[in-house]
């Protein structure tokens, strides 16, 4: 039995890099800071940390030259098959909530908000993956909603 206070990981997925696996511990510690989510979103709970922070520190750690270029979008994915592409512009001031309390999500393992987005306040519960894209030709394009179209891969995959 794992003594990880996180338990569920999230999948990175960056162009130009291997997929990899990590956990909400990890990103708050390699972000730096941590800090009450109620400072970004009005009346929400629990402990955040934020999203560029974290990219670019997790960038600098892959060795991920700087003249690289920029995602153009960020895509994440929910346990519930809930799926947001956001452009990256939109992301500035995105925070992601990784605990309650000092104890994991209920609904884990992280939930993105993004209070500047496309919607009032975009905020995506029990990210699962993230997706970082670079797609020039669709740049700006958003989308958000539950996914429709399933391989016979997913549909063995419990999530």
């Amino acid at each position: 039995m794992s003594d990880r206070l996180f338990s569920e990981p999230i999948i990175i997925d960056h162009f130009g890099q291997q997929t990899q696996e990590t956990f909400p511990d990890i990103m708050a510690e390699l972000a730096g800071a941590v800090f009450p989510l109620s400072e970004i979103v009005a009346g929400a709970a629990g402990e955040a940390f934020d999203f560029s922070e974290w990219y670019s520190a997790w960038r600098t750690k892959q060795g991920i030259h700087e003249d690289f270029p920029q995602p153009t979008h960020l895509k994440v994915e929910a346990a519930d098959t809930f799926e947001a592409l956001i452009p990256w512009e939109q992301l500035t001031d995105a925070a992601v909530q990784f605990t309650i309390d000092g104890e994991p999500l209920p609904k884990g393992p992280v939930r993105l908000y993004v209070p500047n987005g496309s919607s009032e306040c975009l905020n995506v519960k029990s990210v699962v993956a993230c997706r970082f894209i670079h797609e020039e030709a669709s740049r700006g394009d958003v989308s958000y909603g539950f996914k429709s179209v399933f391989t016979p891969q997913d549909m063995q995959f419990k999530r």
